[in-house]
């Protein structure tokens, strides 16, 4: 069964700020799915994808070798529609459940959608596991024979990498429908007991109970004493339930290796890096040039920063303060639209107005409200209809960039749409490109427009931060992730040790300019990548450096129609790998010196700093 998921939501200790002043704030409109969870339209759905799903396999179980190429694609164009439909009812299951997690009725509904669909997805389950079985020559001979099947070659092409990691049909179906009792439900109880919890932060009086997301916020206020009282509450109240996300890491880890250890999997990053399309040894090239990087990269940029804030060594507090003369500006939503799709235009007008829709229709989630889900994504949901954004708008510069990064991938997701519900689908070592670029867009429009050179100092020190965060942060997520599942096959990990493998690789990737208190040992508990989609994050990095060293090819005028070839880029969604897709830009992932064109970039960027005078008084 495939379901299309949302983009991974982005770590949000940057995000600072409150609702401008009598502003309000866009909440989306679910009804393009459907118009609540007792919409017949939703039950009929169900029955109807249920029956046709039953009908399936009756008519095609064990059939399939033989099958005319005509009669084949018959089946997926079959099997592509029932898909659809199931994805559409749990896009939107997902999105209700994401506007409010609080919500025991939300709850409820996500899970009963999650058990009804996979109990009908069981009835879908032998179509690739059959295709699998068939012999290269048989399945190459009816694609010769059939222009129509010829369409679905990079479908069936990606089906067949995990081939060799298949097992038999009743293990397969077992894994499938105990999912909603699995891994599905151990996410949902990490989601509900973030969203239920509070936060005390003591700033002067009594202490104020928050949600995460504010408290986490509050990690970029100017004033220090704030941003240490909400570490404090943090701390205390991640502490407090940190057995319990002990538990739910370890037994997520541990049923991982069982399940790698049954599929062959060499190590626990081997399944993601399958499902992205790209080799173990690109990702091992792309972390090995990024810690080799730590020193001229993070290491020296925040020892800068120590000296700017005035401190002999930060605190874990002070990694996202404000610099001392960065009064960012608090930024009305109108205006945050019109930077975003202003910059947008200016590279491609029809890119401006595929994302021009976002905002003129209900498909945006901006405001803030307890129990809806922290950060930001981009949910595809399905062709037939349309993505939908969900952000959480502080009204900080940072969140203009959020907006113009996750406008990325919904303006991604609709270009590729026209690959249908099985190939629009993106690896998410692609998945992050349209995104990272529509920032950069941004980012240099907004740099462009400033005449103040103290204030261009900021705005570049701002993007530093944030490319450090996209880049080194993840990476070393990555690295604690590895670290951890890779003990885990010892046994299972107490708390403490848990808080050691995260303290270290904090270390290791932020350097001698922090002083890191104990406290901080619990902050692994709050990222919400490490339980939803395991070895995710270095997909961030992977963007990052790839449109780093994109963005310089369009900089540098170095290829003809670059625009239109960008679009074709995204408009192929998964149909193409990642050497097809850059090969038109000269550019090869698996050459060493493009990891370091991309890292160049934030070096350079550190390196202008470093040449600025003033920059420490603002």
């Amino acid at each position: 069964m495939t379901l299309r998921k949302p983009s991974a939501p982005r770590d949000t200790e940057a995000r600072i700020g409150s609702v401008p002043a009598g502003e309000a704030l866009p909440e989306w409109d679910l009804r393009d799915l459907y118009a609540g969870p007792e919409d017949p339209r939703l039950l009929g759905d169900l029955d109807a994808a249920e029956t046709a799903a039953r009908a399936f396999e009756g008519g095609h179980a064990g059939r399939l070798a033989s099958l005319s190429g005509d009669a084949l694609d018959a089946a997926l164009r079959e099997y592509e529609r029932v898909e659809e439909v199931l994805g559409r009812v749990m896009s939107y299951a997902q999105l209700l459940f994401s506007g409010d997690a609080q919500d025991a009725g939300n709850g409820r509904f996500y899970q009963t959608m999650q058990e009804r669909v996979t109990s009908i997805g069981s009835h879908l389950l032998f179509f690739t596991l059959e295709l699998n079985r068939l012999d290269d020559t048989l399945l190459e001979a009816r694609i010769a024979s059939s222009p129509a099947l010829a369409r679905w070659r990079p479908w069936l092409r990606d089906l067949r990498v995990f081939r060799p990691h298949q097992l038999s049909d009743e293990v397969e179906k077992l894994l499938h429908e105990k999912e909603v009792t699995g891994r599905s439900a151990w996410n949902r109880l990490f989601d509900e007991t973030i969203a239920h919890m509070r936060v005390p932060v003591s700033r002067g009086g009594a202490p104020e109970e928050m949600t995460v997301s504010a408290a986490l916020n509050l990690l970029s206020d100017r004033d220090r004493s704030v941003r240490e009282a909400a570490a404090t509450g943090i701390s205390k109240a991640f502490g407090e339930n940190v057995r319990l996300f002990s538990l739910i890491t370890n037994t997520l880890a541990k049923d991982k290796e069982i399940i790698d250890g049954w599929r062959n999997y060499p190590r626990p990053g081997t399944s993601r890096n399958r499902a992205n399309m790209v080799e173990d040894e690109v990702v091992d090239a792309l972390v090995s040039a990024v810690v080799e990087s730590f020193p001229r990269l993070s290491h020296r940029y925040y020892a800068m920063k120590a000296k700017w804030l005035g401190l002999e060594r930060m605190k874990h507090w002070d990694r996202n303060a404000p610099l001392p003369g960065d009064m960012d500006r608090t930024i009305p939503w109108k205006d945050a639209r019109e930077q975003v799709l202003t910059a947008y235009n200016a590279f491609s007008p029809e890119l401006a107005s595929l994302g021009r829709d976002f905002f003129d229709k209900p498909w945006i989630d901006a405001a803030l409200r307890p129990g809806k889900a922290s950060g930001a994504f981009a949910h595809p949901t399905v062709p037939s209809a349309h993505p939908y954004l969900l952000v959480n708008y502080h009204g900080k510069s940072r969140d203009v960039m959020t907006l113009a990064h996750e406008l990325g991938h919904g303006v991604h997701q609709r270009l590729a749409a026209k690959q249908g519900y099985l190939m629009s689908g993106t690896p998410l070592t692609l998945a992050e490109t349209a995104s990272v670029f529509g920032e950069m867009l941004t980012f240099r429009a907004m740099l462009d427009a400033e005449t103040d050179p103290k204030r261009r100092r900021l705005m570049l020190a701002s993007k530093v931060e944030d490319m450090l965060n996209t880049v080194v942060r993840q990476i070393a997520f990555y690295r604690f992730e590895t670290l951890l599942h890779d003990e885990r096959r010892k046994g299972e990990l107490s708390s403490e040790r848990i808080a050691e493998i995260w303290m270290g690789v904090q270390r290791e990737s932020l350097g001698p300019a922090f002083d890191f208190t104990p406290d901080y040992g619990v902050y692994w508990s709050y990222i919400p990548h490490f339980i939803h989609t395991p070895f995710y994050v270095y997909a961030y990095a992977f963007g990052d450096c790839l449109v780093n060293a994109l963005y310089g090819v369009y900089q540098d005028g170095e290829v003809k129609d670059f625009a239109t070839k960008y679009l074709d880029l995204l408009r192929a969604g998964g149909t193409l790998r990642h050497q097809e897709l850059l090969a038109p830009f000269g550019l090869n992932a698996s050459d060493p010196k493009f990891w370091k064109r991309g890292l160049d970039v934030i070096a350079g960027f550190i390196d202008e700093l470093e040449a600025s005078p003033g920059q420490a008084d603002g």
